[in-house]
């Protein structure tokens, strides 16, 4: 165990100067993708975030933005978040210090922590991860402390301090329960053990406990003060807070709202098993070469990464005035919120949660902070919507027809209502929501939606499992959706109408696929549907061999790129017949469309 304190508090601070030197020059400068544009929106707000609250990260998110008016707010939460990080590094490499003394084994702790892959990622955005880390580094040091005490007074006064920890860190993510577990029986163990143990110390240390949920109190006076335009709950009453302390609308012991909650059994398997892992020489030594790498990776330097900030500002400038704007999902809803309320982009907009709208507190809420949207019941019920208090969507619709309203992304599965009285129209990454008694211009929508969005970055250029790869993703297949809505409205037709939609659908398809040499798989597919549809409408101006050609060479890209798509044998049977189809034209000299019966027929399977 250490005999030299301020040693170990020099070296543990050294280590965390360290690797806050590294931190925060990668740091990212704008509003990250996930829960990040929640929490920061929410410190903005003063309001409360999802469940269970964060009321420790939304405090201290609000501190970061006051201590640094000169950034913005998401710069600046994401600054706090990598101080946070590199502060964990600190109590890590003091816990060794407590331990063993100082030592290079005590920086190699906090510098391997540091460098791998999770801590930095979290490091890096305004999360709760990164303050989660710091509390079960300080837990971590308060253990090794206590285990190393002297006498009893050191014992006391650390169990304490201990105890307050445990609840300021259950204020802040519930997975830090995994710890307390562990940490507050064996406390009590050592203690009872020592005969240190009594009614008195039991009831302080529970009282310590106890303060430590203070913050929680944030949420109710949050809450009855109403003044955030952003809030999540009603925590006014003892039954609403208890909601949303126990995640009751996630699910008490999931991690998110998801179809089933997460096993618990597993998660703390896969804890346990990263406790005990030993670390062989052949670890330290990628370790290192990871340390001197990272810096130039970049998925660890997020300080030029603008993507999900400007695909929130894409959606918000792609919409007419006065809009309100129907968000699904945490991408377009938590980029768009953070522009929308921190940065002030498009007040004259409205937005509204679709999933929100399913709680009585938040239509509440939303209506009294944004009186220009009309809510026709006092929540919206996918499943049931003809209950007394409730309403449907085209309900909601038909009471706001002032104002222009489009769905981002799509629409919530369950109520179908709003088919009966209006139409869909794809307006990019959104779509338009239109009466029904709108009449539909086919050759105005496409060039409104031609370059919708003014979108540079390379397809697949980003982690598959990011958010900017999404925001990507989002952008790219939105350049093809007017061509694909006129391709499925064309199917449903006949004659004249389907042949000149046919034609505008291959138009745009062949347009948008020639202008980039590297884009989505499916786009080739969808260009060589689209050619033989056109073949088969017999519409003139374009040439069969060309039509022919162009079919089955796509055709064959998009098997090249998806080899295993389940219909890969329908695809090649339609190939080698457009081919035949081909060389029978070109033997014949023919120029008309001819007898395309084959062809047509293997294309009916792709």
């Amino acid at each position: 165990m250490s005999t030299d304190p301020r040693g170990s508090w020099i070296l543990s601070g050294t280590t965390a100067a360290f690797v806050a030197a590294l931190y925060v020059p990668c740091v990212q400068r704008t509003v990250p993708g996930g829960d990040s544009g929640e929490l920061i929106t929410t410190a903005c707000e003063l309001g409360v975030a999802h469940p269970p609250g964060y009321p420790v990260f939304t405090l201290l998110a609000r501190l970061a933005m006051c201590l640094l008016p000169s950034l913005s707010p998401a710069h600046s939460v994401n600054l706090m978040s990598s101080l946070l990080g590199a502060a964990a590094c600190g109590t890590l490499c003091l816990t060794v210090c407590r331990l063993e003394g100082p030592g290079p084994g005590a920086v190699l702790a906090g510098g391997l922590f540091a460098v791998s892959r999770l801590s930095w990622q979290w490091s890096m955005v305004a999360e709760v991860f990164a303050l989660n880390n710091l509390f079960v580094g300080l837990l971590l040091f308060l253990t090794a402390s206590f285990h190393c005490a002297e006498n009893a007074a050191q014992r006391r006064k650390i169990a304490h301090v201990g105890a307050l920890c445990c609840g300021l860190g259950l204020c802040n993510q519930h997975t830090l329960v995994l710890y307390v577990l562990l940490i507050i029986p064996w406390v009590l163990h050592r203690l009872y053990a020592r005969r240190e143990l009594n009614l008195h110390s039991l009831v302080s240390l529970g009282a310590c406990f106890f303060w430590g949920f203070l913050p929680y109190i944030y949420l109710p006076v949050s809450s009855y003060l109403n003044t955030a335009r952003w809030s999540w709950g009603d925590q006014t009453t003892l039954s609403g807070l208890l909601t949303h302390l126990l995640r009751a609308e996630y699910g008490t012991f999931s991690l998110a709202k998801t179809e089933s909650p997460i096993n618990m059994t597993l998660m703390l398997k896969a804890q346990l098993n990263h406790c005990v892992e030993d670390l062989s020489l052949p670890a330290l030594v990628l370790a290192g070469i990871g340390f001197l790498l990272s810096s130039s990776d970049r998925e660890c330097d997020q300080s030029t990464n603008g993507v999900v900030e400007r695909f929130g500002r894409e959606l918000l400038a792609s919409v007419p005035t006065d809009s309100i704007i129907l968000t699904r999902g945490d991408l377009p809803g938590n980029s768009m919120r953070y522009l929308y309320y921190c940065q002030g982009v498009r007040p004259d907009v409205r937005l509204v949660d679709q999933e929100m709208m399913t709680y009585a507190w938040y239509v509440a809420k939303h209506a009294r902070h944004h009186p220009g949207v009309h809510f026709p019941g006092r929540l919206w019920h996918p499943v049931h919507p003809e209950g007394s208090d409730t309403f449907s969507l085209e309900q909601f619709l038909s009471y706001n027809t002032q104002r222009h309203v489009f769905a981002c992304i799509g629409l919530s599965e369950g109520d179908s209502s709003w088919e009966r009285s209006f139409y869909l129209w794809p307006m990019g990454v959104c779509d338009y929501l239109v009466p029904t008694q709108r009449q539909f211009h086919p050759e105005r929508w496409a060039q409104r939606t031609r370059n919708i969005y003014n979108w540079s970055e390379p397809h697949n250029s980003f982690h598959p499992a990011s958010w900017e790869r999404v925001a990507n993703e989002e952008m790219w297949q939105a350049r093809m959706k007017t061509a694909f809505f006129l391709f499925d409205l064309a199917e449903r037709m006949q004659g004249e109408g389907k042949a000149r939609l046919s034609e505008l659908s291959y138009t745009l398809y062949k347009e948008i696929v020639e202008a980039h040499s590297d884009y989505p798989p499916n786009w080739d597919k969808n260009l060589a549907l689209a050619c033989e549809r056109l073949l088969r409408s017999g519409q003139r101006g374009h040439g069969v061999d060309g039509l022919l050609t162009c079919s089955a060479r796509h055709f064959s890209l998009y098997l090249q790129k998806e080899p295993t798509d389940p219909q890969a044998a329908a695809i090649r049977a339609a190939t080698a017949d457009l081919l035949k189809e081909r060389d029978k034209l070109r033997q014949s000299g023919r120029r008309t469309t001819g007898s395309l019966a084959d062809v047509q027929g293997a294309a009916e399977q792709v």
